[in-house]
């Protein structure tokens, strides 16, 4: 031993490490929420113009 502090090789994450992970998932939720209304919306299209009603 050398008497000098070496860093761990556990450490913590970081917030520089957590930024992105929270970004990832902000990204990866708006790009569900996206697909889901616009499906609705499209459902509620096609809903209106009769293509779901019985002839």
């Amino acid at each position: 031993m050398t008497g000098i502090d070496e860093p761990s090789p556990r450490r913590e994450p970081t917030a520089a490490r957590r930024g992105p992970v929270w970004l990832s998932l902000g990204l990866a939720a708006t790009a569900l929420l996206a697909c889901c209304c616009s499906a609705l919306v499209g459902l509620a299209i096609a809903w209106s113009t009769g293509l779901f009603h019985p002839n």
